[in-house]
């Protein structure tokens, strides 16, 4: 077909489309967002002195996946649910896996009992709580499944009150951990910037909504509804408005990267990195920043190598900074514009479990990943392999 005939025929179906009344677009929707508000129906959530968490998560979530549909045509919004009905915990990661999601995104508020002044936002991916306050985060998210029927054979046995249940976290590994992380700090980032809250910082805890989940996930604490200051600015528009804002601003830089990433933005990596950028062009410049900062061990003995994810940051610190001393074998990567770091770079599985135990003392969210030569590999992949040639 010619050019022409293509746009004579593009003219004609849209309108068709005006005299029928249908819905057209000439943009597919390929990207597919599912915006989980937490709690809901006989579920409230915390509940404040004038405001329940059940509504002032629907309200960012609502608000929030408006936003998204008016400016990002391309991309499809899924929500777990959109007026005040209980959906269970395993539903919901069932919409979302359903729907084949490129990101799921769960919206909550925060409470602290007997506590009147906690202030700000943080945002959670899914992992072993390392403090026994990441693991109170996760038990009252978590207790929502005893609102369900016959909620011991639907999960397993699991307790959401007892800290035995939570075992199950230390061993499970999440493939997109990475991802789930990176977007978290991106949400971290916009609250503290453009919405002007309080940073609570990045985390991880053993949710149920997002171990189910199998996509990029992260779960938002919006702020504290047991502080009165903080509860009276989640349940009014401005704020709402705010946080699903920053929440947005979020989303569109995470699925920008995505793009970029998928339609090959990033040339290979170079193996050599000893030249310095200031000597380079500048296309030369990203393929170092890219590139690992020394050839790893795994290069020589082709085993997976672990190490221990423990800072993120928007931009290369400096060697003496203060957050990398005290660490062995500190290392970075950079993936999708986000510096990480690394420490305790072993081939043995068990040693840097025991070296996480220590880090984990001041990098309460530190945790395992895995590479072979310079590509990172999925952990569990890893630990098998290292458990098979053992």
């Amino acid at each position: 077909m010619t050019a022409g005939r293509k746009s004579i025929l593009g003219i004609a179906l849209l309108i068709v489309a005006m005299l029928f009344g249908i819905s057209y677009t000439t943009e597919a929707q390929n990207f597919v967002l599912v915006i989980d508000a937490g709690h809901g129906g006989h579920d409230p959530g915390a509940i404040g002195k004038r405001a329940k968490e059940k509504d002032i998560n629907l309200n960012v979530a609502l608000k929030l996946g408006k936003l998204v549909e008016q400016n990002c045509p391309d991309v499809k919004v899924v929500y777990t649910r959109q007026k005040d009905v209980f959906i269970a915990l395993n539903r919901r990661a069932e919409i979302a896996n359903n729907a084949k999601a490129d990101l799921f995104i769960s919206i909550h508020t925060n409470s602290v009992a007997g506590n009147s002044q906690a202030m700000g936002a943080s945002t959670w991916t899914l992992g072993l709580a390392k403090s026994d306050a990441n693991l109170d985060v996760a038990k009252r998210e978590n207790s929502v499944i005893l609102y369900e029927d016959d909620y011991k054979t639907s999960y397993a046995g699991f307790d959401p009150n007892s800290a035995e249940s939570y075992i199950i976290f230390e061993f499970m590994q999440d493939n997109y951990m990475s991802q789930s992380v990176h977007l978290a700090s991106l949400v971290q980032e916009e609250f503290k910037t453009t919405a002007k809250r309080r940073d609570h910082g990045v985390h991880q805890a053993g949710f149920l909504v997002l171990k189910a989940s199998a996509m990029p996930s992260i779960l938002v604490e919006l702020g504290f509804i047991s502080t009165p200051a903080e509860e009276q600015f989640l349940a009014s528009e401005a704020g709402a408005n705010t946080m699903a804002n920053g929440i947005f601003r979020a989303f569109q830089t995470y699925k920008k990267e995505q793009e970029a990433k998928a339609g090959g933005a990033l040339t290979q990596l170079p193996k050599n990195n000893s030249v310095t950028a200031d000597k380079k062009s500048a296309s030369e410049a990203v393929k170092k920043e890219q590139a690992p900062v020394k050839q790893t061990e795994s290069a020589k003995t082709e085993k997976p190598v672990f190490k221990i994810q423990f800072l993120t940051s928007g931009r290369k610190l400096d060697n003496n900074d203060r957050r990398l001393s005290g660490l062995k074998s500190v290392d970075y990567y950079v993936e999708k514009g986000t510096y990480k770091y690394t420490c305790g770079a072993s081939t043995d599985y068990n040693q840097v479990r025991t070296t996480l135990r220590q880090v984990t003392k001041t990098y309460k969210d530190a945790f395992i990943i895995a590479f072979k030569g310079d590509e990172k590999m999925d952990v569990n992949e890893a630990i098998k392999e290292f458990k098979a040639n053992k």
